[in-house]
């Protein structure tokens, strides 16, 4: 049988600090993903993921078990190729020059070498925030 615990609002032990429980739910990553991007993609690990999906060259789509209420949602991503030449910029939204624009259960991310071209990364990230629907 499962337990259920309601609360309005967390007190730190010395019962300072209290936050109320509206604020913790809102301020907390919704969905993230650590993958291997190189070759066949590989999920190192995730939360609220139901799929990585390897798009060809520098281009990833991430798939949200949970989706968010809206599209509006903020993401942060982030990317390296260790023993580059030069460093991956991850790129939200934007693969090979081209727009494609979030959804509630989906984004995706391109990497970018400066100055070279779109490339795999053997690590690409991102967390989304924002409220499930």
């Amino acid at each position: 049988m499962a337990s259920i615990l309601r609360v309005n609002t967390l007190t730190d032990a010395s019962s300072n600090n209290s936050v109320p429980m509206a604020t913790v739910a809102s301020g907390s990553a919704k969905h993230w993903v650590n993958i291997n991007g190189t070759g066949t993609i590989a999920t190192r690990d995730s939360f609220n993921l139901s799929s990585a999906v390897d798009n060809g060259t520098a281009n990833y789509t991430f798939n949200l078990t949970n989706a968010h209420d809206n599209a509006n949602y903020a993401l942060a991503c982030s990317g390296s190729e260790p023993g580059s030449a030069k460093p991956h910029v991850a790129v939200p939204f934007i693969v090979s020059d081209t727009d494609y624009p979030p959804t509630t259960s989906a984004y995706r991310i391109g990497m970018l070498e400066p100055g070279t071209a779109w490339n795999d990364a053997k690590y690409v990230m991102g967390v989304t925030q924002g409220d499930l629907a």
